[in-house]
C-alpha cells in the first residue's frame, strides 16, 4: 500500500486531503509540527510527502534536510504547498526531489493528478467547470456557485463552513447559497443532494436559517419533492431571501442579529461572483485559529500594505497592527496620492476608503481595474453608507470592514484575505 505524509500548519487541507487520499486506498499520515513531521519521515518511509512551505520555526527547511540526511527518505519525492515563493528559491527545491510546486490557492484536480502520476495511483476527479467562493460579512455566510457543481468542490464545503464559524465565533450561522449561471438537470440531484446535506450538517447551522438564491427551475422543483429539506427555502429574487431570514430572526432573537438595512447591502454584496478566479479560497483555521492570525503576522516582513484613507486615526491604527511585525506600510492620504504611484508599485493589500474629496474610493477601483491590477482590497467604509457598499461590490471587491474598526476585525478579515489554501 502506497504511503503519503502530509506537512500542513492547514488542518482544513490535511484533513480533507487525507479522506480524499484514503478513499483511493492510500495510508496517510499527517501532522502539523516539525517535530512530529521530522520523526514520520524518519519512521513511515512515505512514497510522497506534501510539504508545506510556510512551516513555523523554518520547518520546512529541517524536515528537508531529515528527508536528505535519511537513506530510506532521500529519494521520496516532495510536492510543495505554498503562499508565494520566489523565483530563485525554485531551483535549490528541485535538487531535494521536489516535484512539484503549487501556489496557493490551490487547484485541487491539478493537485491530485500529480499525486497520480506519482504515486501511479488513479483517483476519480470531476472535471466539471464549477466557480465557489466562499465569503463572511457581519456573520452571514454566503456560498456562491456558478457555471456548474463540481463534486470535489463540494467536499470541502464541510470543512470551509466550519472554519469560518469558528474563526468569527458565529453562534447561529445564517447562510445563503447562490447558484448563478447554472443550468442543472435530472443527473445533477446527486450533487444537490451533496451541496444541501453539507449545508444542512454543518455543527451550528439550522435548516431555517438556509436559503437557496437561484433563477434554475430544477433547483426549484427539486426543493419542492424532497422531504428531507422541507425548511430550506428556494426563491429567485435576492430581496424575498432577505425578507425570509429576517423572518427567522425575527422569531428567534439572538445577539448575532442585524438590520434590515445591513442584510440587504450583505446579499447584494455576495451577488456579483461572475468572471471571479477559478478556485475556492478555503482561508481559515479553525482548529487553530490563532497561529492563522499568527501566521499572518509572521509573514508581514514580506507584505506591502497600502492604506489610503484620509482619517489619521486609521491611518495609525492600521500601522500599529502591521508595522510590528515587519510589513512595509504605505499611507495615503487622498486617492490623487495613491494615483501618482499606482504605475509603479506594487501591493499585496489595500485598505481602501470609498468616501474621500477629489478622487474617490470608486475612481482608485476603476484605476486597478484599468490597469488588470488584482490586488486584494478591504473598503473601509462608515456604517451609513450601505449604498456606497453595494456599489463597491458590483465593482468586484467583496470584502468590507465598518467603521469604527476594531483591531480583531481588521485581523480576522486580514487573515480571510491573505490565508488562502485553495
Amino acid at each position: 500500500m502506497k504511503q503519503v505524509l502530509i506537512v500542513d500548519e492547514s488542518p482544513m487541507f490535511r484533513d480533507y486531503l487525507r479522506l480524499k487520499l484514503e478513499d483511493a486506498g492510500i495510508e496517510v499520515n499527517v501532522c502539523s509540527k516539525v517535530k512530529e513531521g521530522v520523526s514520520k519521515v524518519r519512521s513511515t518511509y512515505p512514497d510522497l510527502i506534501i510539504l508545506d512551505y510556510h512551516l513555523s520555526n523554518y520547518g520546512f527547511e529541517e524536515i528537508l534536510k531529515q528527508k536528505k540526511n535519511n537513506l530510506n527518505a532521500v529519494n521520496t519525492p516532495v510536492i510543495v504547498l505554498a503562499q508565494s515563493i520566489e523565483q530563485s528559491q525554485l531551483l535549490p527545491l528541485a535538487r531535494q526531489n521536489i516535484k512539484k510546486v503549487f501556489n496557493k490557492p490551490i487547484k485541487i484536480d491539478a493537485l491530485l493528478q500529480t499525486i497520480s502520476e506519482i504515486l501511479k495511483i488513479p483517483f476519480i476527479i470531476d472535471d466539471t467547470l464549477s466557480i465557489m467562493e466562499i465569503h463572511v460579512n457581519e456573520n452571514i455566510i454566503f456560498i456562491e456557485i456558478s457555471q456548474g457543481l463540481n463534486q470535489d468542490k463540494l467536499e470541502l464545503l464541510r470543512f470551509k463552513i466550519t472554519e469560518l464559524i469558528n474563526l468569527y465565533e458565529i453562534r447561529q450561522p445564517k447562510i445563503i447559497i447562490m447558484l448563478s449561471n447554472i443550468n442543472t438537470s435530472l443527473s445533477d440531484a446527486p450533487k444537490l443532494h451533496k451541496l444541501l446535506d453539507t449545508v444542512r450538517q454543518t455543527p451550528r447551522v439550522k435548516p431555517c436559517y438556509i436559503k437557496i438564491l437561484t433563477k434554475d427551475e430544477m433547483v426549484h422543483e427539486f426543493l419542492k419533492y424532497q422531504k428531507d429539506y422541507p425548511i430550506i427555502e428556494v426563491v429567485s429574487n435576492l430581496q424575498f431571501a432577505v425578507d425570509g431570514l429576517l423572518k427567522v430572526t425575527d422569531k428567534n432573537t439572538d445577539e448575532n442579529q442585524v438590520s434590515k438595512e445591513e442584510l440587504i447591502g450583505d446579499k447584494i454584496l455576495q451577488a456579483t461572483t461572475k468572471d471571479a478566479a477559478e478556485s475556492m479560497a478555503l482561508k481559515f483555521d479553525a482548529e487553530i485559529k490563532q497561529a492563522q492570525i499568527d501566521f499572518v503576522m509572521s509573514e508581514m516582513k514580506n507584505l506591502h500594505i497600502a492604506v489610503i484613507d484620509g482619517d489619521f486615526t486609521i491611518q495609525e491604527l492600521i500601522k500599529n497592527i502591521f508595522e510590528k511585525p515587519g510589513a512595509k506600510i504605505n499611507v495615503f492620504s487622498t486617492g490623487e496620492e495613491f494615483l501618482t504611484i499606482i504605475d509603479t508599485w506594487d501591493f499585496d493589500l489595500i485598505f481602501l476608503d470609498i468616501v474621500m474629496p477629489g478622487i474617490d474610493g470608486f475612481e482608485i477601483l476603476k484605476a486597478l481595474q484599468v490597469r488588470n491590477l488584482q490586488y486584494p482590497v478591504i473598503i473601509l467604509s462608515s456604517a451609513i453608507q450601505r449604498d456606497t457598499l453595494i456599489k463597491a461590490v458590483q465593482m468586484g471587491v467583496k470584502s468590507y470592514l465598518v467603521k469604527p474598526l476594531k483591531p480583531e476585525d481588521i485581523l480576522k478579515k486580514s487573515v480571510e484575505i491573505l490565508r488562502k489554501d485553495f
